[in-house]
């Protein structure tokens, strides 16, 4: 993090299994995608950490879903500065339905809500993204000078 006076020395830099763990233990997400006019719109929603891919539903006609049909630049942001986690990448729609169904039933599990009903056999017409990470930041602010982490997944899809 250059122009903060954090070390550049890998001592006290955090591990991935933290950022993990933090995004399954989470029940609010804040999100920030990019109107049509590039200005950014932030909104709390809820989500799922399954396999390393953070998951979202919300409303066809919302502003979240018109910006990520128009520009999938997604970023993903916990609710702590304290303790903080940040994801960017790019946001893809879920279609493949053995996927939408792990999402339904942790989904329904989590929140006590299922946006494909309880048996999953609902035709969602909300759109379920799937946000396929790029770039990672975490750091505790107690420990700021040595725990600011980035991580780059360059093999993640574009």
């Amino acid at each position: 993090m250059p122009g903060y006076g954090v070390s550049k020395k890998r001592a006290g830099m955090l591990e991935w299994s933290r950022v993990s763990k933090q995004m399954a233990q989470a029940r609010n997400y804040w999100i920030i995608t990019t109107r049509a006019d590039r200005r950014p719109h932030a909104a709390p929603v809820w989500g799922i950490w399954l396999d390393e891919i953070f998951y979202l539903s919300t409303g066809a006609r919302s502003v979240k879903a018109k910006n990520l049909a128009r520009n999938p630049a997604l970023v993903v942001h916990l609710e702590s500065g304290d303790d903080a986690v940040i994801l960017e990448g790019i946001a893809e729609r879920v279609r493949d339905a053995a996927t939408l169904a792990r999402f339904n039933q942790a989904y329904g599990k989590k929140y006590k809500f299922f946006p494909l009903g309880k048996g999953g056999k609902k035709k969602s017409l909300d759109p379920i993204y799937a946000l396929h990470v790029r770039v990672a930041f975490n750091w505790i602010e107690k420990k700021f000078l040595v725990s600011p982490t980035r991580w780059v997944f360059e093999n993640k899809k574009k």
